[in-house]
């Protein structure tokens, strides 16, 4: 199994080096953190299979599957094109509630425009073949309007909740000229977005009967949220979102919400200079969980339910790209009590996504060309 393997893998084809543990010290107790795969390009989101194998993006256009001794597969062919440019590329990846009946995989990626040097954030679903080596039927069911010549800022975490609805995050494509549009109903640029996995509205969308609105949208004003997961209690949205220079906001989305960008921030431009809220600010704001200044630049975000860590189970784990860490929010309930930084000053690693695997360990995502796949446990 999947969860046996990796916990002591060291493969020819993943592993250039044996696989050594480091230890840390965390408020839990030691925790082991194993690297169990490596060699992967870039990589970006990942999903278990039911077998407890995964897939895996790179964000330079290749969807792998990572086999359960840990082989590294071919790229799966019938990937959508993608613009691999800046923080644009093949992004993350989900599975269809019911795959096992029906095989749906669902991948992000930044997605050409028909003018060139413009492309938005897209969402594909595609049938995976019994070899893991296919996507069929392919088809697009969300691409963000406008399209833009921007390669930054396109959110894109992808999750379903218990209904079956899919929630899509967006970005706002950061340039100044753009970004105001966060705030903009007709624009999809800074929201959330939720639709039926065919890509259709579902028909309590709160902005389904507002004039001029795009019917997806199911909040706004939003940077660029690059965490994603729902609440395992409330079974609602939370994401973890960046500021600029400062600001980056842990959120809880509720229907119809705006969380303030680019009206309201506690952050400021990178070049120092201060983002001043308008006399005539909004009174019906959505107020941040979390917000951390300085920036540790979250991306990816998992609630724990598993029993290895029972200290640590309803908190949520986000990792840190700037902060190069992995960060646990102390929750009780839905309630943010504090955080932890686990892996301290030094840590080498940005942290592009985090998940819970089927046994229980935390499972991360390196950003880096080669990436690796680290395991997360208590110490033996």
């Amino acid at each position: 199994m999947f969860r046996q393997a990796l916990a002591g893998l060291v493969c020819a084809t993943a592993l250039t080096t044996p696989a050594i543990a480091q230890t840390y010290e965390t408020e839990a107790g030691a925790v082991a953190l194993d690297p169990v795969v490596e060699g992967l390009q870039f990589p970006w989101g990942m999903v278990f299979l039911p077998d407890d194998s995964m897939l895996v993006t790179e964000r330079s256009g290749n969807l792998r599957h990572v086999a359960a001794d840990g082989t590294i597969s071919d790229p799966i062919t019938g990937v959508p094109e993608v613009v691999f440019e800046g923080q644009g590329g093949l992004l993350d990846v989900a599975l269809d509630p019911e795959f096992e009946s029906n095989r749906y995989v669902y991948v992000s990626y930044a997605e050409p425009g028909d003018e060139a040097g413009t492309n938005s954030t897209a969402v594909a679903r595609g049938v995976l073949s019994e070899d893991r080596g296919q996507l069929s039927d392919v088809e697009v069911i969300f691409s963000q309007q406008p399209k833009l010549p921007s390669t930054l800022h396109f959110g894109s975490r992808l999750t379903f909740d218990n209904d079956g609805y899919l929630f899509i995050t967006t970005g706002e494509r950061s340039d100044a000229e753009f970004r105001v549009q966060a705030q903009n109903l007709d624009s999809h640029l800074g929201k959330v977005i939720r639709i039926l996995p065919d890509g259709s509205v579902p028909e309590d969308n709160p902005f389904v009967d507002t004039q001029g609105a795009l019917p997806e949208i199911w909040s706004y004003g939003h940077r660029n949220m690059q965490g994603a997961d729902m609440h395992p209690q409330t079974d609602q949205l939370w994401v973890a979102e960046h500021g600029p220079r400062g600001g980056d906001e842990l959120n809880k989305v509720v229907p119809g919400g705006n969380y303030g960008w680019p009206l309201l921030t506690e952050g400021t431009e990178y070049s120092g200079d201060p983002i001043n809220p308008p006399q005539d600010l909004p009174d019906d704001l959505v107020e941040a969980e979390r917000t951390w200044v300085p920036s540790p630049a979250p991306s990816g975000l998992a609630f724990y339910t598993g029993d290895l860590f029972p200290q640590w189970q309803g908190d949520a784990f986000m990792g840190a790209l700037a902060g190069t860490d992995l960060i646990r929010i102390d929750l009780e309930g839905e309630e943010v009590l504090g955080d932890e930084f686990l892996f301290g000053d030094g840590f080498p690693h940005r942290i592009r996504d985090v998940t819970e695997g089927p046994d229980g360990a935390l499972y991360l995502i390196t950003d880096a060309d080669p990436g690796q796949i680290l395991r997360l446990s208590p110490e033996q």
